[in-house]
């Protein structure tokens, strides 16, 4: 089993259930694994304009699958969830929910539906923070940094998107100054 990283998103419609019952469906796919979650965050929309903000997590997961049919899958659940994706339009959208394979293992890829690790998460606070909080010390195969040294370059960079840890529902905020 290949340990994996995804990262989850939602700025469309209850964001907080659609990312735990979405994280709960994947666990009941044949030959994935879900593991940890971490707590959601509240966070501005990047390279997008919207109204909505967005709820982000992270998930630790083993699978058996290959990267290609994982991603299969997470389009899948995306999908099952409301997800509509416009091919007409090339910018982001808001989205009902938004499954992200961010790394595979070690595994470094490229192929035309898909580049291990993403090629974008080491530039997102909104990845980087929950994904923090799980794999702190794990290396983004390729870039030299760990996730941990990562998010504390991001985050000393001037004019950073607006991120807010949150609680998930039913639970006791787990911030240091909650």
């Amino acid at each position: 089993m290949n340990p994996v990283c995804i990262g989850l998103g939602s700025n469309l419609g209850d964001s907080m259930e659609l990312l735990r019952d979405s994280w709960a469906e994947l666990d009941r796919i044949p030959g994935i694994r879900t593991g940890a979650l971490s707590r959601p965050y509240l966070t501005e929309p990047v390279d997008m304009e919207s109204e909505h903000w967005f709820v982000n997590a992270a998930g630790v997961l083993t699978t058996s699958l290959a990267p290609d049919v994982l991603l299969r899958h997470l389009l899948a659940t995306e999908q099952r969830f409301g997800r509509r994706r416009d091919p007409g339009l090339r910018q982001h959208q808001d989205r009902t929910l938004d499954l992200d394979l961010l790394l595979y293992g070690g595994l470094v890829m490229s192929s035309p539906r898909l580049v291990l690790p993403h090629p974008h998460m080491h530039r997102r606070l909104f990845v980087l923070a929950p994904l923090a909080e799980l794999v702190p010390d794990m290396e983004i195969p390729g870039s030299g940094r760990s996730v941990r040294e990562w998010l504390r370059f991001r985050q000393a960079e001037p004019g950073c998107a607006i991120i807010k840890p949150r609680t998930w529902p039913g639970e006791h905020d787990r911030s240091p100054a909650g």
